[in-house]
Protein backbone atom coordinates (compact mmCIF):
# COMPACT_ATOMS: atom_id res chain seq x y z
CA UNK A 1 0.00 0.00 0.00
CA UNK A 2 2.79 2.42 0.85
CA UNK A 3 4.41 1.61 -2.47
CA UNK A 4 1.24 2.68 -4.29
CA UNK A 5 1.00 5.91 -2.29
CA UNK A 6 4.65 6.65 -3.03
CA UNK A 7 4.12 6.06 -6.75
CA UNK A 8 1.11 8.41 -6.77
CA UNK A 9 3.12 11.12 -5.01
CA UNK A 10 5.97 10.79 -7.51
CA UNK A 11 3.62 10.95 -10.50
CA UNK A 12 1.62 13.85 -9.02
CA UNK A 13 4.82 15.76 -8.29
CA UNK A 14 6.18 15.59 -11.84
CA UNK A 15 3.92 18.25 -13.32
CA UNK A 16 4.61 21.01 -10.75
CA UNK A 17 8.31 20.08 -10.81
CA UNK A 18 8.79 20.34 -14.56
CA UNK A 19 5.85 22.53 -15.70
CA UNK A 20 4.87 24.88 -12.83
CA UNK A 21 3.22 27.52 -15.06
CA UNK A 22 1.05 24.96 -16.87
CA UNK A 23 0.23 23.31 -13.53
CA UNK A 24 -1.12 26.61 -12.16
CA UNK A 25 -3.17 27.14 -15.32
CA UNK A 26 -4.60 23.62 -15.03
CA UNK A 27 -5.71 24.37 -11.47
CA UNK A 28 -7.34 27.63 -12.59
CA UNK A 29 -9.32 25.64 -15.16
CA UNK A 30 -10.26 22.99 -12.58
CA UNK A 31 -11.53 25.68 -10.20
CA UNK A 32 -13.91 26.87 -12.92
CA UNK A 33 -15.60 23.45 -13.22
CA UNK A 34 -18.94 22.76 -11.57
CA UNK A 35 -19.33 20.20 -8.79
CA UNK A 36 -21.02 17.81 -11.21
CA UNK A 37 -18.15 18.03 -13.67
CA UNK A 38 -15.61 17.38 -10.90
CA UNK A 39 -17.61 14.40 -9.67
CA UNK A 40 -17.70 12.96 -13.19
CA UNK A 41 -13.92 13.37 -13.53
CA UNK A 42 -13.50 11.63 -10.17
CA UNK A 43 -15.80 8.81 -11.25
CA UNK A 44 -13.85 8.31 -14.48
CA UNK A 45 -10.53 8.35 -12.59
CA UNK A 46 -11.78 5.71 -10.14
CA UNK A 47 -13.17 3.55 -12.96
CA UNK A 48 -9.93 3.72 -14.94
CA UNK A 49 -7.91 2.96 -11.83
CA UNK A 50 -10.05 -0.06 -11.01
CA UNK A 51 -9.83 -1.26 -14.60
CA UNK A 52 -6.03 -0.99 -14.53
CA UNK A 53 -5.86 -2.84 -11.22
CA UNK A 54 -8.06 -5.64 -12.54
CA UNK A 55 -6.01 -5.93 -15.72
CA UNK A 56 -2.73 -6.12 -13.78
CA UNK A 57 -3.98 -8.88 -11.49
Amino acid sequence: MFLAIGMVLVIEGLMPLFFPRQWRELFRQIMALTDGQLRFIGLVAVAVGLLLLSLLN
